[in-house]
């Protein structure tokens, strides 16, 4: 079952038009959401990064969307779904009304959401080896909008076939500045000595909601310093551990980046304390 503008229906019978913007023009945003046992996990962080999304994109926000309403849309398609027992991943996306060519015919929107099963309800360490390479065909700007979770994906979808052809896990993705600013699928964090650190915003990483929340839990630490600035793709060679965040596997753990190998041992503390935040948002 999908959600069409507030009317579920089953997937086979759900259709969009031809002409619709997202589709045309990668004129869409979209939220990857959690849902364990009904109640979405953090999801105070990314309503208010879709509204943010929402306003930079000049897209007219309707009056109904206020937290409740939308969160009782995604839970009564994930119990039409049969997964208010579980866990669920959902991504809810909206898109500009139809009409216009580059320049819209009006800045209102429609929405869809869809419901599917995960396997697990709260995130577990995935141990396995994880081996990444840099993807240098093609870069990330920085700059606002590579911050934003738009449908415009093209970098991903190229560095993941790249990944795929040469037997690679995952890809870091470059900007225009040669920094290092994320993965394929979700943000970066390198570890040095007591150090952890981030790429910033400012050079085009998406603004990832479980980044945030390991931004949050770090400068708790009392052992380790948070820092966001530029990394080099010297530096990657140079660190001691290394970990991907997004919100479907929580941390994911790097093995080995051309001759270097990785261990885990923050990824494993950091993954507990989210699962603790998770349990309590």
């Amino acid at each position: 079952m999908v959600n069409i503008n507030g009317e579920i229906r089953e997937k086979e019978e759900a259709a969009l038009s031809i002409t619709n913007r997202g589709f045309a023009y990668g004129d869409a945003l979209f939220e990857t959401l959690r849902v364990i046992n009904g109640r979405i996990i953090f999801w105070e962080d990314h309503y208010f990064r879709l509204m943010a999304s929402m306003r930079i994109m000049r897209m007219e926000i309707p009056l109904n969307f206020s937290p409740e309403f939308l969160e009782s849309e995604i839970q009564q398609l994930v119990e039409e779904n049969g997964l208010s027992g579980s866990a669920a991943r959902v991504k809810f996306t909206v898109y500009r009304k139809e009409g216009g060519l580059y320049a819209p015919a009006t800045n209102e929107i429609d929405y869809l959401i869809t419901a599917s099963a995960l396997p697990d309800a709260f995130y577990l360490l995935n141990e396995q080896f994880y081996e990444l390479e840099l993807f240098k065909d093609h870069y990330v700007t920085a700059g606002l909008l590579s911050t934003l979770k738009t449908n415009n994906r093209a970098i991903n979808i190229l560095g993941s076939i790249y990944a795929k052809e040469n037997e690679y896990d995952n890809c870091f993705l470059i900007n225009e500045q040669k920094n290092v600013v994320e993965a394929l699928n979700g943000n970066i964090f390198l570890v040095k000595d007591k150090v952890i650190k981030t790429p910033p915003l400012t050079d085009g990483c998406l603004k990832g909601i479980t980044r945030g929340k390991i931004l949050e839990i770090v400068k708790k630490l009392p052992d380790y310093q948070i820092e966001e600035a530029s990394v080099s793709p010297f530096e990657l060679q140079k660190a001691d551990e290394i970990f991907i965040t997004n919100v479907g596997v929580g941390i994911q753990p790097v093995s080995k980046y051309r001759k270097k190998e990785y261990s885990n041992e923050v990824a494993k503390t950091l993954l507990g304390r989210l699962n603790t935040l998770a349990r309590l948002s």
